[in-house]
Parts: C-alpha cells; sequence; structure tokens
C-alpha cells in the first residue's frame, strides 16, 4: 500500500493535463481505487484530488512567474480557459497569476508527498476479523457533513431529536451483531474529505430477512468479512484515533483491504456522561 501511495504521487507529477486513473494505478498493484482513496486522505490529511490540485498549482507557479501565456499554462494543466485556471490558481494562492506575476507572490506552496511506514512497536491494535452473512442496518437515518475530530454537532442533534422510547423500541429490535445501538456511517466520500455528506443512521442490526416497521430507515449490508477494533478511553477521541490507526498501522501491515460499505460502532460501555468509552468499531474488508 505504501508502494502504491509514492506511484500515485510519482504519477502526480507526471501526468499535469490528465486525469489521474486511481482506479487503473491500483488494479495494477493489487487492490482498488476505493481502498487507495481512503488511505491516502487518511494518511495525507486531504483527499487525492485537492493534493492533485495544490501541487499542481504550486508547479504552474513558477510558469506564471516566468512569463509564459496564462492560456499556455492552463492547457498544460487541463484547463480549458485562462480564466477557468486562474480561479481554480487563486482558491490555492491567494492571489491571482496577474499579481503573483507582478509581485513574486505570494505563494502556498504543497510539498510533494512521500510515504513511509514506521514500525515503533510501542502499541498495538485489538482487531479481530470476523465472517457475517448478509443483515440489515434499522433506525433513524440522516444525512450529515463529515466531521474528523470531535464531537459531530449534526449527528448529537439528529440523536438528540429522537424520543427516549424510540431508543428504547430500536434496543428491542436489535438481533444481530453487532449488538445494541449503533452509529452507522455509509455512503462515505471515497476520498474521506471533511464537510464532504455522508448517511448517518442511529440504529440496530437484524437479519437480512426481518420485517422492518415501515417508519425505520434501512441499509442493506452485503455478506462479508470484517475487521473490529476494540478502542477504550476519552470519548470520542480514543475512536477517532483508532480511525486514523487503522489507516496508518493495521491496514499497511495486514493483507486486508477496504471494501465498499457502511463503518459501524457499537459503545459496549461509557460513563453516565460519555466523556469515556469502550467501543467496538467495524470496516467491511476483504482480503488484498
Amino acid at each position: 500500500m505504501i508502494d502504491l501511495l509514492n506511484r500515485l504521487v510519482d504519477e502526480i507529477e507526471v501526468r499535469r493535463g490528465d486525469d489521474l486513473d486511481v482506479d487503473r494505478l491500483a488494479a495494477d498493484t493489487g487492490t482498488t481505487g476505493y481502498h487507495a482513496r481512503r488511505m491516502f486522505s487518511s494518511l495525507a490529511g486531504r483527499p487525492i484530488s485537492d493534493y492533485v490540485r495544490r501541487r499542481h498549482m504550486t508547479l504552474a507557479a513558477a510558469d506564471v512567474i516566468g512569463g509564459e501565456p496564462l492560456l499556455s499554462i492552463a492547457v498544460r494543466y487541463g484547463y480549458g480557459s485562462a480564466e477557468a485556471f486562474s480561479r481554480a490558481f487563486r482558491a490555492v494562492h491567494g492571489a491571482g497569476p496577474g499579481e503573483v506575476r507582478r509581485d513574486g507572490g505570494p505563494l502556498r506552496t504543497q510539498q510533494q508527498l512521500r510515504f513511509r511506514l514506521t514500525v515503533e512497536g510501542s502499541s498495538h491494535m485489538d482487531a479481530r476479523i470476523i465472517e457475517r452473512p448478509a443483515f440489515r442496518l434499522v433506525g433513524h437515518a440522516a444525512r450529515v457533513p463529515l466531521v474528523h475530530e470531535g464531537m459531530n454537532p449534526h449527528i448529537q442533534r439528529h440523536i438528540e431529536a429522537l424520543p427516549t422510547a424510540e431508543h428504547e423500541r430500536l434496543k428491542v429490535l436489535s438481533e444481530a451483531e453487532p449488538r445494541g445501538l449503533l452509529q452507522v456511517s455509509a455512503d462515505v466520500d471515497p476520498d474521506y474529505a471533511e464537510g464532504s455528506e455522508l448517511t448517518y443512521l442511529h440504529g440496530v442490526a437484524v437479519d437480512a430477512t426481518a420485517e422492518v416497521p415501515p417508519d425505520l430507515d434501512v441499509i442493506e449490508v452485503e455478506a462479508g468479512e470484517w475487521v473490529v477494533f476494540r478502542t477504550s478511553g476519552p470519548h470520542p477521541a480514543a475512536l477517532q484515533q483508532a480511525y486514523a490507526a487503522s489507516a496508518s498501522e493495521w491496514f499497511p501491515s495486514n493483507p486486508w483491504r477496504l471494501r465498499p460499505g457502511p463503518s459501524i460502532v457499537a459503545i459496549l460501555e461509557h460513563a453516565p456522561d460519555f466523556s469515556t468509552a469502550t467501543c467496538d468499531l467495524w470496516f467491511p474488508v476483504e482480503r488484498s
């Protein structure tokens, strides 16, 4: 995986005007574009598309300062007009090409990334692989923006709007693993970009053939394997650290990759004020 991510970075340097075919490059190295995008975003802290735009505008700045016609530069970097290129340039640097050409700046440089796997051995991840038949996730769903750190206020409002009796009703419906009330994230942007929308469902797991009350939302989940990480500590910090560590430590070191599907959080124990919690974090995976 680390080799693939570095190959993507190298391709970005040479394919300045062409679309980056992440799916093809991933397939050439025996993985999927979905997994590659998720790992890149998790490790780089930004989606591939954002890195490409920032890196290309960094390289284009030298051409702008050199006095080359803007249309020629725009075409080189895949833009159909000087105006479209100028808008992208300003979005990255905070100044238009004319200002930079006149004043030499300001410029916001995106350094070329290089991924490395550092093995320290000072910690371990509590993980297990589980195979599950098809099942359903049922409950109350809402479209919310993705938030990387801290509590997601949109999710909190969604949960708090549900009557107390509804939580108890859902608990009674729970009949399949993972048990209990669940926090489900589905339809997540493969780039995992902060602010992109996802479907959040507050609900439970039931068998694939279970009858579902008509007022509840349903997410159908295909049969397959899952990796389950056990986390414990400050909430939600410990959980978010597990998300990050899965990309930086576990997936590069194990013969598994993410497959499309929802991620699920099952809260096993928690303090009365939810300041601390023990959780299981479920990811759908397949052998790489």
